[in-house]
């Protein structure tokens, strides 16, 4: 079983979007609110679009039994929030960052009862059973016209197999 997959994976449940399974759809174009949902961090981000990449920050292969093997994968997704808001008032641009965020964690956390994330991985932020979201200072943002941040981390199991 190849690891060098598990961001390609997550980046396609995170981008898919149906209307039919009550997920929120993360790119603008399926309704959301990220100009852009991608595997990796690029070299030069867009500017003054809302961003979210998918990185790994570990990957754990776990042996049990005689011969049996499973790969846990610590995914981070970052995102990116522009400053700029039509009325221009900093509290507006946090709390919508704020709502983007909730729709992540919904999109993470999966479907009632299947949190395969469409059969993509054993399960995903089951074991531990967790999502954390850690939000940079807004006021440090605010002062340096930056973007607002946030960093999103949990795991996922693939499939255990024989080696």
């Amino acid at each position: 079983m190849s690891t060098a997959d598990a961001v390609a994976r997550e980046t396609a449940w995170l981008r898919a979007y149906s209307a039919a399974d009550g997920l929120p759809g993360l790119l603008k174009a399926n309704g959301g609110p990220f100009d852009v949902v991608q595997a990796y961090v690029p070299r030069t981000g867009a500017q003054r679009q809302s961003r979210l990449y998918v990185t790994r920050s570990s990957l754990r292969v776990e042996r049990f039994g005689f011969n049996r093997k499973i790969n846990h994968h610590s995914f981070m997704l970052r995102l990116y929030w522009p400053q700029s808001s039509p009325s221009g008032q900093a509290e507006s641009v946090q709390a919508a960052f704020d709502a983007a965020v909730d729709l992540v964690v919904q999109r993470v956390s999966g479907l009632f009862q299947d949190k395969t994330h469409g059969a993509r991985f054993l399960s995903v932020a089951e074991d531990p059973p967790s999502i954390d979201v850690q939000f940079a200072d807004p006021e440090q943002s605010i002062q340096a016209k930056a973007e607002l941040s946030a960093l999103i981390t949990y795991q996922a199991d693939d499939q255990d197999y024989t080696s």
